[in-house]
C-alpha cells in the first residue's frame, strides 16, 4: 500500500524519488519495503546501514540454506564452516582449499573424504569437520520433505545461529537477532503464499526468489534520486516532503523493551515526535493488522502514540475504527493508513480518539481482494481428473478456466485464467482446485 502510494504521489505531484522517506523503529523492518519497492522498480537507498540481504547475519543463514541445496558452493562453505565457531581455524581452511586445488576437487569432496585422506589434519580437527558435514547432509535429507520455512527454521536453530545472536545482548546483537527473525518471517510468508497458490514451497524455490534481490544488492548505482529507507534514530536532523512512519504497533513502537518504566516510555514518545516532525508536507502513519513473529502469526494492537495526535490534524483511511485496547484481533479490517496533512509542529498529546474514519477507495479495493472468505466445506477434485478447458474453482482466486497443462505427474502445472486475478500457473498437487464445469 505504501509503495503504491509513493508511485501514485510521484506521478500525480511530479516530485522526485528523493522527496520520499520510509522510517521504521528497527532495521529488520526494511526487508518487506525493499522487496515491495523492487517489485514496482522504484529506486531506493538504505541510509546509514546495509540493505537487508547484505547484512552479515542474513548472509550467514542464507549460506547454510545454499549449502543444503548445493553443498558444492565453495563460498558458502568458507563462510559458515566455522560459524558459529566450532574450532576450525583459518589455517585448516587454507589447507582444505589447497587440497581441493591440487586434486581438482571441490572443497565439499575434500571435507567429505578426510577419514580416508586427512591431508595432514589431526583427528580432532577431522572430527569437528565431520560434525559440520553431517549437519549439512541432514539438511539435504529434508529438502523434499520440509517446507522452506520449516527447514530454514531448523537450520537457524540446529547450527546455533539463533543462540549465538540471542546471547549477544548488545544493541548490535539485538538488531542482528531481529534481522534473523525477519528473514524467517519472510520465508514463512513465501511458504504460505506458495501453499495458497499451489506453487512449490521448498527451500530451493525460496532461494530462487531471493537470488534476484541479492543480485540487485551488488549493483552499483550512483544516482542519488532514490526513496530513502532508514531507522527513526538515523532520521534526526533530516526532513522530507513525504514521510511514511511504519510499524506503529504496541511492542514494536513503542518497543517491547522500552515499556517497563515511565522514563523509557517517554523516551519512545519523544522518538515518535522526532519521527513525525521530519515531514515537510505530509506524514503517513501505518500499522499492520497481523504480522509473523518467528513464523507464527500475531495480531498486534495499534500504537498508543496514534491516539495522542490531535484529532483535528488527522485523516483516517480504514473501514472500521480500531480499538486501542484488548488483544487487537478482529478490531480492524486491513492494514491501516493514517495521514497527517497539517504541520507536524502542531503535534499535541491527546488521550481522546473520537474522529470518524473516511473511507479510502484504494485501501477498500485491497481489502476486498485480500479478505476473501474460505469455505470450510470446500472439497478439491482429484488433480489427475483436471483437463484443459475445464472450469475450476480455487479457494482464494475463485472461478477460472484451465488454459493449458504441462509436465508429468506428480509435477503437472496448469495455467488457469481467473476473473479476479488474471492468469496463474499452479502446481496441481498443491493447488487444491475443484472442478465446477
Amino acid at each position: 500500500m505504501i509503495t503504491n502510494d509513493i508511485f501514485e504521489t510521484r506521478m500525480r505531484s511530479h516530485c522526485a524519488y528523493q522527496d520520499f522517506a520510509i522510517l521504521y523503529r528497527t532495521n529488520a523492518q526494511s526487508r518487506i519495503f525493499e522487496e515491495s519497492l523492487r517489485k514496482l522498480n522504484l529506486p531506493y537507498k538504505i541510509y546509514g546501514g546495509l540493505s537487508f540481504y547484505q547484512r552479515k547475519e542474513i548472509k550467514d543463514l542464507l549460506a547454510y540454506c545454499r549449502m543444503a541445496v548445493n553443498p558444492q558452493d565453495e563460498e558458502a562453505i568458507k563462510r559458515v564452516i566455522n560459524y558459529p565457531k566450532r574450532g576450525i581455524g583459518a589455517t585448516t581452511i587454507t589447507k582444505l582449499q589447497d587440497a581441493a586445488a591440487q586434486n581438482m576437487l571441490s572443497m565439499w569432496d575434500i571435507i567429505c573424504g578426510l577419514h580416508e585422506r586427512p591431508y595432514g589434519l589431526n583427528a580432532g580437527t577431522i572430527s569437528k569437520i565431520s560434525k559440520f558435514t553431517n549437519l549439512i547432509k541432514d539438511f539435504q535429507a529434508q529438502l523434499e520433505t520440509e517446507t522452506a520455512f520449516d527447514l530454514a527454521n531448523n537450520i537457524a536453530n540446529s547450527t546455533g545461529i539463533i543462540k549465538e545472536l540471542y546471547n549477544d545482548r548488545s544493541p548490535e546483537g539485538v538488531s542482528r537477532h531481529e534481522n534473523i527473525q525477519e528473514l524467517l518471517n519472510g520465508i514463512q510468508e513465501f511458504t504460505q503464499n506458495a501453499l495458497e497458490e499451489g506453487r512449490e514451497l521448498h527451500l530451493p524455490n525460496f532461494l530462487e526468489d531471493v537470488a534476484l534481490l541479492t543480485d540487485q544488492d551488488n549493483e552499483k548505482d550512483e544516482d542519488r534520486d532514490k526513496v530513502t529507507l532508514m531507522t527513526i534514530h538515523s532520521a534526526k536532523g533530516l526532513e522530507f516532503p513525504y514521510l511514511y512512519i511504519v510499524g506503529l504497533e504496541e511492542e514494536l513502537f513503542p518497543s517491547q523493551m522500552a515499556t517497563s518504566t515511565q522514563q523509557e516510555l517517554e523516551e519512545e514518545r519523544r522518538l515518535f515526535y522526532v519521527a513525525l516532525t521530519r515531514a515537510e508536507k505530509k506524514a503517513t502513519l501505518s500499522f499492520a493488522k497481523s504480522r509473523y513473529k518467528w513464523g507464527n502469526m500475531s495480531y498486534p494492537r495499534p500504537s498508543r502514540f496514534i491516539r495522542e495526535i490531535d484529532e483535528r490534524f488527522v485523516e483516517y483511511t480504514y473501514e472500521q475504527e480500531p480499538e486501542f485496547s484488548g488483544n487487537g484481533r478482529d478490531n480492524y479490517q486491513s492494514t491501516t493508513e493514517f495521514e497527517v496533512p497539517s504541520s507536524p509542529s502542531r503535534f499535541q498529546q491527546k488521550r481522546s480518539f473520537s474522529a470518524k474514519p473516511k473511507l479510502n477507495q484504494t485501501v477498500s479495493r485491497i481489502k476486498q481482494s485480500n479478505n476473501q472468505s474460505v469455505d470450510p466445506n470446500f472439497t478439491p477434485s482429484d488433480p489427475n481428473s483436471i483437463q484443459p478447458g475445464m472450469v475450476v474453482e480455487h479457494q482464494r482466486f475463485g472461478k477460472g478456466k484451465v488454459l493449458q497443462m504441462e509436465g508429468t505427474n506428480p509435477n503437472i502445472k496448469a495455467t488457469v485464467f481467473f476473473k479476479t486475478v488474471g492468469q496463474k500457473q499452479l502446481l496441481l498437487k498443491f493447488a487444491k482446485l475443484k472442478i465446477v464445469g
